[in-house]
């Protein structure tokens, strides 16, 4: 049996037609071109981490400054908490601040008070100049949905611009990097014992399985802290 198709079927089906060697070589040029070499990409990570800085590392460098010893690390998750290390290595710990927001018909959802978050840190008085921040990267995961993709970002990136436009400088840490060289697992429990054991003035403070976001700010200080301890001179 013949089968006739109609001319506006035929233009339809071009997407049919096999790709030639011609088309071939076209996308494999263009993803050539897409991608970057490793020193290239390693620049712009550079870029982007010096203008977490303000004033940039380098300023601080060439005016002379250093670390001044005092170290933050922040859990940037809504049930997060900022934690403070001082050059005494004495160590304090905040909950995020948080406000109710009506949502939808009815609706009510937990949001950063952004407002109380620059009071927080503006009365820390740690010095600008030699003080870093180490924040966890956020990391949502599938099953977060949107609310929790959105609430997890939101964080993220306001406390990175309130400590950026404070003075300090900001390092994102993603949750492995820390957790690893912990020796920590994915077990909010693990977090709670060691910041206990590692800052036991705090451990009344660890006490509950909600604590969690407390525990890892202090651990990501501690981490943070480690990693400065052999640079103090590095201007």
């Amino acid at each position: 049996m013949e089968i006739v198709l109609h001319p506006a079927q035929c233009s339809s089906m071009t997407f049919l037609r096999r790709p030639t060697p011609a088309l071939f070589r076209l996308f494999a040029a263009a993803g050539r071109r897409s991608r970057l070499d490793d020193t290239t990409q390693q620049q712009m990570k550079l870029k982007w981490l010096d203008s977490l800085s303000f004033p940039s590392a380098d300023n601080i460098c060439r005016n002379g400054g250093g670390s001044s010893g005092w170290v933050i690390g922040v859990d940037p998750d809504l049930s997060g908490a900022m934690a403070v290390l001082k050059p005494d290595d004495s160590a304090e710990v905040f909950d995020s601040p948080h406000l109710k927001v009506p949502v939808g018909k009815g609706g009510v959802r937990k949001r950063l008070d952004v407002k109380s978050m620059i009071e927080l840190v503006r009365g820390m008085n740690a010095p600008a100049s030699g003080t870093s921040v180490y924040i966890e990267q956020s990391s949502p995961f599938p099953k977060d949905g949107k609310q929790g993709w959105w609430s997890g970002g939101f964080g993220y990136g306001l406390w990175i611009g309130i400590m950026a436009a404070s003075g300090y400088s900001v390092i994102p840490v993603p949750p492995f990097m820390w957790k690893n060289e912990l020796k920590l697992g994915v077990s909010k429990d693990d977090s709670r014992e060691m910041a206990s054991l590692l800052f036991p003035s705090l451990a009344g403070m660890l006490k509950r399985k909600k604590d969690h976001g407390r525990a890892e700010a202090l651990l990501i200080a501690s981490y943070g802290k480690a990693l400065l301890k052999p640079h103090d001179r590095h201007c």
